[in-house]
């Protein structure tokens, strides 16, 4: 590797990455396909990441607008910056294996908080590029896809890629709303929200609830002499609390500004149709949670109703969606559910739901839920296409039971992506015990397999932080709840005399005990 391309370079024959046949492609150069790049390549597994772009970054090279992420990196941890146990400290840096590759993000932050800013993670971001060497055939535009007997071509503004397996990585950048509001069309959406200070004086409607909506509307507090938010559903701060959609600065304080008279509101309501007036504009919407009709007078209204992947043509090609076509669906392993050899990294990961246990979601909309799906999708692609056996280190009997606890009081992948993401083990005769890695939780318990466990961490209904241990014996699953604890530690004697007991059954008729 010679390092990132920059310059007159990034184009035509002299830029990496040039068209012609290659076993993975990658498509996108945000965090998620600089992550999957990273992995394939510690894995041997040669291939190819363009992107449309001039520079990596993705998404982050424009938003978030009020430039302060929801996601937070502490740079003063209880961890050393750059070991494993930091991870869970750090959201968004990416994996690196060396030293100079890891928590990048901490070492650009300026301190004024612990969500960095957006231009620190854009540099962050390139920080990674430049450290691990990666290489991106930036400007090269996605053009049209189509499926062929081995695989995929992909059609780009530099000629034609030819893939065995073909991976998008292109995030959820496109600005939606929804088709069926009248008048939604004379509404500008996020994307084109102006400097806050154009906003003061104002009263503003902020269509939405979830990310995009609380960060205008924390960013306009200063400024606007009224805020309405409004969508039809409740936003549930029992559940987004405990996911990235609801860092506490850009949801707690409109919330908290409401209940305490500081002449905002937070309205569930159906928005009826939206009309343009001379002064500005008036929103007709229906009570939800509490029925009845409103008439809101507002001077602006910005449409905060989210994003869609860009998938182009995937969907003409096969490909099946969701959430209005804004998601492709997909497997556990974060693979099309209708065309195969064709799988996702990145935000667009979060199609793949999990177990989605007590209504909770994955973070995998965020880069420090993705960037452990992109390792282990990596993983995924090398042992099921490309015949790289993955490592599987022995465990000895009497180390089971403490390595399963020390994963749930410490290890990132599980504490990042909650009920979503686990530490497997398999209990096989003829192998012994071995660790068989990270894996998706809803495939382990789908899937079948050897007798095995699994531990992952979670958060209930009521904000209980616990493992969970999921026992597979002769082809049936059981789930264990063991309990929580108060410092979050889960690897004391009563947790480990729990596994142990939990285990005992597999140990004795594995044959191993």
């Amino acid at each position: 590797m010679t390092g990132p391309v920059t310059g007159e370079t990034r184009r035509g024959v002299n830029g990496p990455f040039p068209p012609g046949d290659y076993p993975v492609l990658i498509v996108g150069s945000g965090p998620g396909g600089l992550q999957m790049s990273y992995s394939l390549r510690q894995l041997g597994i040669r291939h190819a990441i363009v992107s449309s772009d001039d520079a990596p970054g993705g998404m982050f090279r424009r938003f978030p607008i009020f430039e302060r992420l929801i996601t937070w990196t502490k740079v003063h941890a209880p961890a050393e910056r750059g070991s494993r146990d930091y991870e869970r400290y750090d959201w968004n840096s990416l994996l690196g294996e060396k030293p100079n590759e890891r928590a990048l993000v901490a070492g650009l932050m300026d301190g004024v908080s612990y969500f960095p800013s957006r231009p620190e993670m854009e540099a962050g971001l390139a920080a990674f590029t430049e450290q691990a060497g990666l290489e991106v055939r930036y400007g090269c535009m996605w053009e049209s896809t189509a499926r062929t007997e081995n695989g995929f071509t992909v059609t780009t503004s530099d000629g034609e890629y030819r893939a065995k397996a073909l991976v998008v990585a292109v995030g959820m950048t496109t600005p939606w709303t929804p088709p069926t509001i009248p008048g939604m069309e004379t509404v500008p959406h996020y994307v084109d929200t102006k400097p806050a200070k154009e906003y003061a004086g104002k009263r503003v409607f902020v269509v939405g609830k979830r990310n995009s909506g609380f960060e205008v509307a924390n960013g306009l507090l200063p400024w606007a002499s009224s805020i309405v938010l409004g969508s039809p559903r409740p936003a549930r701060i029992s559940i987004v609390a405990h996911t990235t959609a609801a860092a506490r600065a850009p949801y707690l304080q409109p919330y908290e500004d409401h209940v305490l008279g500081g002449g905002n509101v937070v309205l569930d309501a159906t928005i009826d149709r939206i009309e343009r007036t001379a002064e500005g504009y008036r929103v007709h919407a229906s009570g939800t949670t509490i029925p009845g009709s409103h008439l809101f007078e507002v001077d602006e209204v910005i449409a905060a109703t989210g994003f869609t992947a860009p998938l182009r043509d995937l969907p003409q090609m096969g490909v099946a969606t969701f959430s209005q076509g804004r998601l492709p669906a997909q497997s556990h392993f974060w693979e099309s559910a209708t065309v195969p050899g064709l799988y996702f990294a990145g935000s667009i990961t979060q199609g793949s739901i999990g177990l989605k246990k007590y209504g909770i979601p994955s973070n995998s909309a965020a880069v420090h839920g993705f960037r452990y799906n992109a390792r282990v999708l990596a993983e995924h692609l090398a042992a099921t296409r490309f015949g790289v056996p993955l490592a599987r280190p022995s465990v000895p009997p009497e180390d089971v039971v403490a390595y399963l606890a020390a994963e749930a009081t410490r290890a990132p992948e599980l504490w990042n992506q909650m009920s979503y993401l686990a530490r497997v083990v398999t209990f096989e005769p003829e192998r012994g015990i071995e660790d068989a890695g990270i894996q998706p939780l809803a495939h382990f318990v789908d899937a079948g397999g050897p007798d095995a466990v699994a531990i992952a961490v979670e958060t209930d209904d009521a904000g209980d932080i616990h493992p969970a241990l999921y026992v597979r014996r002769t082809g049936t699953v059981n789930e264990h709840l063991l309990p929580g604890d108060p410092l979050l530690r889960f690897d004391t004697r009563e947790h480990r005399t729990m596994i142990a007991s939990k285990l005992a059954p597999l140990l004795i008729s594995g044959g191993i005990a």
